[in-house]
This record gives C-alpha cells, structure tokens and sequence, in this order.
C-alpha cells in the first residue's frame, strides 16, 4: 500500500478548481492508499493574513475536505502548525537548500512580482513543503502542475540527505491527474482558476450558492465562434468550460461536444451551470452540518495526534542521521 501526502492552504475559500483537480481525486485515492491530508496553516502565513480570518479559514479547509468525502477512518486528515515536526525538518532541510535552486521557483517569482519586500519565509517554503512530504514516507504526491517543480526540488533534497547522511528519506513520485487537473479562470481562461484572484467573476468557490454559480458561469469568457469544441489554443474559455463539464460528470469532452453540436453557447453554459451545482451542493449541505460541530475538532484531534506518532519517529531518525542533539549515556 503506498503512502500519499496532499496539503491545501488555508488562504481563502477552495475553488470548484481545488476540488476538481485534487479533492476529488483524494476521495478515491484513500480507497487504496494510506493518505495523510494537511491543512498548511504555515504555508499561508507566507504572505500576510489576518489572523481571524485564518483561523475561520482553517476550520473551514477542514470541514471541506470531510463534506467532500474524506473519511477519518481512511484518511489521516490534520493542521500542520498541530505537528510541529514539520517546521523542525523544514528548518534542518533548509540547511540544504541552495540559493539558487530556490530562487528558480516560479511560485515565488510569482508571488513576489512587484512586491517592495517579501517574507524570506515565502523564499524558503519549499524546503518546509518537503519536509511535509518527506516526515510521512511518501510514496506519491498528487499535485497540480504549478507545483511539479516544488516536487522536483523536493525529491532532490531527500536525495541529497539520503546521500550525505543517512538513507532514511523515500524519494516521492509526482502524480497529476489527466483531467480536471489545472481548471481555468472563468474571465482570463489561460491562468489558472484561484480562490485569491480580485475578480469573483473569475473562480466559483464551492461554497458559492446556485444562483451566484449560474451567473458566473453564463459570465464566462468564450468566443464569437459558437462552436462547442475543444481547442485550447484558440478557444481556451469553451475549452475550460469542457474540462469543468467533463470533470462534474465524468463524460468524455468528446461526448458533451457531440451533445451540444448545433447548440449556441448560451445551452452549453446553462448544461455547466447545472452540472456544477449538482456536484457542489450536497458537499455544502454536509459542510454546513460539520463547521460548528464538536466531530470536526473530535477529528483534527485525532489526526493530529496520529500525524505527530508518524512524524515524530521520521524527525528523529533525521535528527540522529545529521548528529543533532545529544547522545544519553545508557544505566
């Protein structure tokens, strides 16, 4: 049975595009795998936050990932900032970290672009993003593609302890999901959809009621062309809206085309619209039954602790291979 680790940050409300390219995909994966699903509190805080509005974010991550399906009894389901294993393998990972490989992350070119100053944390969180994956033994890591090359980077950290101190570490495959996996924004289909963008026009979050996703749908950018067709070259909107349709029901973009051929954009939208609400709202309804709930604490307890027993024997094998600490004279 192989290891999966997957973390989320708590920067705002997960998007239709979170759960389509990875949430769902983790529902099925804790059929057959042992996965550990974290809430990186530590990584939004990054880039500044308000501290109210993290801790309701949080909460909230939490109570999505449980509506969305996740099972306690699975899945280990946790915050990161409640196992502090994960900063103290950060801190000795970033020991072995080079300058250069960090500053060649283009999360961070991104992140930092026209900034006057940036956290050195933003910097360096690609060593605390590998340590989260390496405390677990992971066998795979499903990401995006925006985050292929803090995978990449990660695997050559393991190596690189496994080579100078000890071979403790497993070195993580990278696994995206064919589709769904990068879903766009509604208004400039050629970045990806995100729950920070200024335009709420741009993301339907999945906490967004079925009205306000009807209307960001038929909002939706496309083209003058009224051909339902895939194309992401030239028809990057219809395209995206293919994908979101496509990933709701689980046809073939080849089959929602040929239903729609001869159709107008305006049935194509409604038949999205109606797809998207039909995934989302039954994840709101248990949401709404778990976010001021005793089981929602009673669960990230529990994962916690069980996070901490796993981490905790990794950190000090770590520890120990590096010759930190001191070594206890036996009675």
């Amino acid at each position: 049975m192989n290891t999966i680790f997957s973390g989320i940050q708590p920067s705002g409300t997960l998007t239709l595009g979170n759960y389509l390219g990875a949430i769902q995909h983790f529902v099925k994966l804790q059929e057959d795998h042992n996965c550990y699903f974290c809430v990186v509190d530590e990584h939004a805080i990054t880039v500044p936050q308000d501290r109210l509005k993290l801790r309701e974010n949080i909460k909230s991550l939490a109570a999505l990932y449980l509506a969305s399906g996740i099972d306690p009894n699975k899945s280990t389901l946790f915050i990161q900032s409640e196992v502090a294993a994960h900063t103290q393998l950060g801190w000795m990972l970033q020991s072995l970290s080079y300058m250069g490989e960090l500053e060649r992350m283009t999360q961070f070119k991104d992140k930092s672009e026209g900034k006057e100053a940036v956290s050195s944390a933003l910097f360096t969180y690609p060593s605390l993003m590998a340590a989260d994956i390496l405390l677990y033994k992971t066998d795979i890591v499903p990401v995006g593609e925006d985050q292929k090359q803090h995978l990449e980077l990660t695997r050559d950290l393991a190596q690189r302890f496994n080579n100078k101190f000890n071979d403790i570490f497993t070195i993580p495959e990278v696994s995206i999901p064919k589709v769904g996996a990068r879903i766009m924004s509604l208004q400039e289909p050629t970045k990806k959809m995100s729950k920070s963008d200024e335009n709420e026009k741009a993301f339907i979050s999945m906490l967004d009621t079925p009205k306000k996703i009807e209307k960001k749908i038929k909002s939706a950018v496309t083209d003058s062309e009224g051909v339902v067709k895939y194309d992401k070259e030239n028809k990057p909107g219809v395209s995206n809206l293919l994908t979101i349709y496509a990933s709701c029901t689980g046809e073939s973009v080849e089959a929602i085309e040929e239903k729609y051929a001869g159709k107008g954009y305006g049935d194509f939208k409604q038949g999205v619209a109606d797809a998207v609400i039909h995934v989302l709202q039954p994840i709101q309804e248990r949401y709404n039954e778990l976010i001021e709930s005793e089981l929602l604490d009673e669960i990230l307890d529990q994962g916690a602790e069980k996070a901490s027993f796993t981490a905790n024997k990794m950190l000090a094998k770590a520890k120990k291979a590096m010759g930190l600490g001191r070594v206890k004279k036996k009675k």
